[in-house]
Parts: structure tokens; sequence; C-alpha cells
């Protein structure tokens, strides 16, 4: 059965990079029509992030799956003219450039209200549209950074360190995700126009970084604990760490619960640990976290990854290994869920390769929805966009592209 709860939502996807296009491929994956905007010859320069052959990256393909793709100039009058008109037949508008440059391109919202009473507004920048920095340009490491996440990530005795995503714009584009459709649902609920502060919606990086730092801000304002880097722990968890095994891997054991805890210290032949008073509860195991992940990875070394998994699967201790690419398609989980999808692709052959794509989440139902279509080429379909939404001849259709 297909699922499609946006079908009938169209979005028009001004963005450029992952933020704003992350937001657009959640509303496509699940049915919204999104047609993303790019410039003409170039596209968007996700294009050439990570381009290891053919003429589009599987980053963009990835991003920019499940949409359409057209090109226009917007600093050109033409280009921002089939823009408003485009807005008519739109629900949503998706942007991710600086604050006011919509404005000075004659697109701000006011502009965009009178076009269209019910559009919902969704942007994405670097420190949101108001206070005193946000006219500062700004990109997602930055936000990891203001944000405080970066303080957090890496050893304690060396720089801090960035994780290997570029996880500020994905956060973003959730959170501009959820907002449209928050939008969108209150549009439906109350049945009449709503006024267009309500129908914009502001997502900053650096606040969409704040919000999941859990309670690193009351914890120094009702303790004064700045926390610190703790490489492969969570500050004040333990024990919870990563562990070497004899084949050369490493393998996650969170054994951190206080019942959990005596069952682990059993199996790894320390019953000695699940008695000790100072070990009861987790402030004490924190303070003797040393002391436990020695004892731990004496254990797991005198292993493999299979054989340390297996025993500690069996008493229902949460563990698993720190899976790579390849053994994310190899994963039976991953594919029972339909979460590995393949796609006839360009990586530059002489013909097109079978490529594994992540699934959509989340799940509705028992597997994941299928994924339509992969990033499109650049322009694809702005033929057929100009034509069927705003009745554009052919002839009309040269003349712009000229």
């Amino acid at each position: 059965m297909e699922i499609r709860p946006l079908a009938g939502v169209r979005v028009l996807e001004l963005g450029n990079y992952i933020a704003a296009p992350t937001a657009g491929r959640i509303l496509g994956d699940f049915g919204a029509e999104v047609i993303k905007v790019e410039r003409p010859k170039t596209g968007d320069e996700l294009r050439n992030w990570r381009l290891y052959g053919g003429d589009t990256s599987m980053l963009y393909r990835t991003v920019n799956r499940n949409k359409k793709s057209i090109t226009l100039d917007l600093r050109t009058d033409a280009g921002r003219a089939i823009v408003l008109d485009l807005i008519r037949h739109c629900d949503v508008l998706l942007e991710n450039f600086r604050p006011g440059m919509l404005e000075k391109w004659g697109l701000g919202p006011e502009v965009l209200d009178e076009i269209n009473p019910d559009l919902v507004i969704t942007r994405i920048s670097a420190y949101g549209q108001t206070g005193p920095l946000s006219q500062r340009p700004g990109f997602a490491a930055v936000a990891e950074a203001v944000g405080g996440l970066r303080e957090l990530v890496g050893d304690p005795d060396r720089p801090p360190v960035r994780v290997g995503v570029s996880i500020g714009d994905s956060i973003a584009g959730v959170y501009a995700a959820f907002g449209t459709v928050l939008a969108l649902f209150q549009r439906t609920q109350l049945g009449e126009p709503i006024p267009l502060p309500q129908r914009i919606i502001d997502v900053a990086l650096n606040e969409s970084i704040l919000s999941v730092m859990e309670s690193l801000v009351p914890d120094y304002e009702a303790y004064g604990i700045n926390r610190q880097r703790v490489g492969g722990r969570m500050e004040g968890i333990a024990p919870s760490n990563a562990y070497p095994c004899s084949d050369g891997t490493s393998i996650i054991i969170g054994g951190n619960g206080d019942g959990i805890f005596r069952r682990y210290m059993q199996v790894i032949e320390r019953p000695d640990l699940a008695e000790d008073p100072e070990l009861q509860d987790n402030a004490g195991r924190w303070r003797h976290r040393d002391r436990l992940d020695a004892a731990i990875a004496e254990w797991t070394e005198r292993r493999t990854r299979e054989q340390a998994l297996a025993v500690l699967e069996e008493a229902a201790i949460p563990c698993g290994p720190i899976y790579t690419a390849a053994d994310i398609v190899d994963d039976e989980q991953y594919r029972a869920r339909n979460m590995i999808q393949r796609f006839p692709v360009d990586v530059g052959g002489d013909e097109p390769k079978e490529v594994a794509f992540t699934g959509i989440v989340p799940v509705i139902g028992d597997r994941s929805l299928p994924i339509g279509t992969v990033g499109p080429d650049l322009g694809e379909h702005t033929r057929e966009v100009l034509s069927e939404l705003l009745g554009m001849s052919d002839a009309d259709i040269e003349a712009l592209e000229r």
C-alpha cells in the first residue's frame, strides 16, 4: 500500500548545501511534491562534494531524493518573476540563504504573502532571522561549535574534533521539516487563514544544536558544572564505552543501568565488581570509570567481536558492533526493514551501477517506504514544471533559458 501523508503538498525549495535540502528531502519522502530551484549550469554546490566519478555526487543524490530539479537564475528579473508565479501554486517555500537575501531580491515574506496568503515560509540560517548575529554567515561547523557540541567531542587531552557528518545541518533540516508540518497542520485544523508571523518557520543552525545538548545549560546554572570532553564515554554515565577485541575490531557496550551492571559484571567474570558497594549507583561507577573500563577491556581483548557480542547478547547486555558502510549494507536488520534500497546511478563508468541508498525514516508500517527517485539531474524537470504549472510554451521556456 502506498503511504503518502503529505500528498497534495507542493514545496518550492530554494536551498543549497545540506540543511534546507534535508528538510525538503524529508517532506518529499512522505509524499510532498518538492521542486528544487538550482542555478543554471552549476546547480547546487553539493553536486560536486565528495564526487568520485560521474558528474553528480552520491551526497547530492541522497539529500535531494524524491525531488524535481529546475534551473532559474534568481539574480535576474526573469528568474525571480518565475519564482513568484510558482509561489501561487505552492504550499511551502523552503530556503537557507543569509537573512535579508530574499528581501533583497524582492522575494521577502510580505511580498510572498500578498501572492499566496496560505504559504508556509520555512527559513534556515546560521543564527536565525533576528538578533545581533543574524546577518553573520555560518556553516554547520561553526554552529556545532557555538551550540556547545564541538566542545564535548573528542578526547580530553586533545583539541575538540568534529563528528564525521554535517550533523548541524541535518538536525536543522529535521526541525525545519517538523516546523513546516506543524504550520501545515495548524492551517488544516483552523480552516482559516493564519497570520503571516505564524507561517514563518525560523530555524537557526546553532539553536538546532543547542536544543539537543540535553542538560548542558541547566547543569551549569544549577551546579556550576562545565562539561568536558570524555572521549568515548558519556559524562556521568558508566560503564559505557568502546572496547577493543582480539581481532582488531571494537564493540560498544552500555552497561550503566543498575540492574544491568550487576549482570554485566558476572558476564565478564568479575563478580567482585558486581558486589562492590562503591559501584552500586551511576555516581559511584563514574568515579571508578577507569577501573571499570580496564576490567571490561581485559575481558573483550581475549575474544573476537563475534564471540564477545554473542555472550553479551545472551545476557541481554546492550551492545553492538561498530559498523562501517560495508557492514551496514550487509546487515540483516537494515535489509529486513527496507533500509537499504538500490538504484541504477551514473557513477562515471560505461553503464549505470546499482547503488545502495539508505531508506526513509521514520518507518510507517513494517518497512521503510520506498524511495521514489534519487537526486535528479540538473534541470531535469524544468520544462515539465514550467509548462504544467505555469502553462509556458516551449518557445517561452527557450527564451527564458537564453
